[in-house]
């Protein structure tokens, strides 16, 4: 039976290829617990070129909009207060960040976290930012719908390569939060 991800001569055991990663990524895959394994998580290296989804599926396959997910960076602000937040949902939606998360994360304001904080404060390159490995105190809201996946294709940290993580593994990382629709379908 073949995958989105057949398209991929080279898939490696993620914990193989730590060289490869950005320290974050490298260092949560190092410490990895819970019921999937971290020789489970595959790493492929891709041309950063075509790392933004519209990009990558036309490149590696349209097929892979179905089973791929971006991670985003919000900013909540509540009371005088900001503190950031990670919501990964699947590539083909947009994060309901004006319904969906503020309530979530009980602000009164969501917005995209500014490219030079979100890049900063995780130690990842925009485009391959990754819910691997984000500070630990920051939650990770996670669309429902990407648990029930097989595989997930994800960003590794950088422009270059991806991830491809077992769905059920998402509810596994730390702050994981696990959100029933997180994430809306653009009309049209």
């Amino acid at each position: 039976m073949s995958t989105p991800f057949d398209r991929f001569e080279e898939l490696a055991p993620a914990p193989d290829r730590l060289g490869d990663l950005v320290a974050p990524v490298a260092d949560a895959l190092r410490r990895w617990s819970g019921p999937v394994p971290a020789a489970e998580v595959r790493y492929v290296e891709t041309d950063p070129a075509v790392a933004d989804t519209a990009a990558f599926v036309e490149r590696y396959g349209s097929g892979l909009l179905d089973v791929s997910a971006n991670c985003v960076i919000v900013a909540a602000k509540r009371g005088g207060e900001t503190s950031l937040a990670a919501c990964l949902v699947p590539s083909a939606a947009r994060a309901d960040v004006n319904g969906a998360v503020r309530r979530q994360l009980g602000a009164r304001k969501v917005s995209f976290a500014p490219m030079d904080t979100a890049v900063g404060l995780t130690g990842m390159e925009y485009g391959g930012i990754t819910p691997v490995g984000l500070p630990a105190d920051w939650p990770v809201l996670v669309d429902a719908s990407l648990l029930d996946l097989e595989q997930v294709l994800i960003g590794s940290g950088r422009r270059v390569g991806k991830l491809i993580v077992p769905g059920k593994a998402f509810a596994q990382l730390p702050g994981a939060v696990v959100v029933p629709g997180l994430a809306s379908r653009p009309q049209g």
